[in-house]
């Protein structure tokens, strides 16, 4: 597949994210240089720029002298993301509800998760990335921000697995981000951060047997 687009890294880097996210890329394939270049139909420095960058993001691992592959996901890794998620998402919502201050895309985002009711569960893992992005970063704070985005990656690979594996229905996610936002628009943010620590530890728990 030829890529005609002026950021040909950028636009090889998110093809192969797209390809771990999808699952067409499993746990422990090999991703070489070669590989991407042929099958982006781009020159092998381009591929390699590409690589790199998601092994700067966490989604590929390279050991000196080898080619990378796409990160396993182990119990370990699994519990550290989402405990880092459950920290930084919670202050967030803290701070929201202070304000009683719910973001537009939040709900915008949610409302796409209700147009899938029904239908693929890995159709949801976008819209419920945002959903959960767009809490933090209406705070306000580029450093949070900048600190959520950093796991965003990770996060995402996490969501594809549990939506992939339909470990949690659909509707069961779309009612508890409904009931999030009722809870920071009530300036009650305690009650929002606990709902969220069940909401992220029920996929976080599941997600670690299913894998451990």
């Amino acid at each position: 597949m030829a890529i005609q687009v002026t950021g040909v890294v950028d636009a090889v880097a998110n093809e192969l994210r797209a390809a771990v996210f999808d699952g067409e890329l499993a746990p422990g394939s090999l991703v070489t240089e070669a590989w991407a270049a042929e099958r982006f139909e781009v020159a092998r420095s381009s591929a390699k720029a590409a690589i790199e960058k998601l092994v700067a993001e966490g989604l590929l691992q390279r050991t000196p002298h080898r080619s990378a592959r796409v990160r396993p996901l182990d119990e370990a890794s699994v519990r550290d993301i989402y405990r880092t998620r459950r920290r930084i998402e919670a202050e967030a919502l803290r701070e929201l509800a202070a304000e009683r201050r719910v973001p537009s895309a939040a709900r915008e985002a949610n409302d796409e998760i209700a147009r899938h009711l029904g239908g693929s569960s890995i159709d949801i893992v976008d819209p419920d990335m945002r959903f959960h992005t767009e809490m933090v970063d209406a705070i306000g704070s580029e450093r949070t921000s900048r600190a959520y985005h950093a796991l965003v990656a990770e996060v995402r690979m996490c969501m594809a697995q549990v939506q992939g594996r339909r470990l949690i229905p659909v509707d069961q996610i779309l009612d508890e981000h409904r009931r999030i936002v009722e809870l920071v628009a009530a300036g009650d943010g305690e009650g929002a951060v606990a709902l969220l620590a069940e909401h992220l530890g029920r996929a976080e728990e599941r997600l670690a047997a299913a894998i451990s």
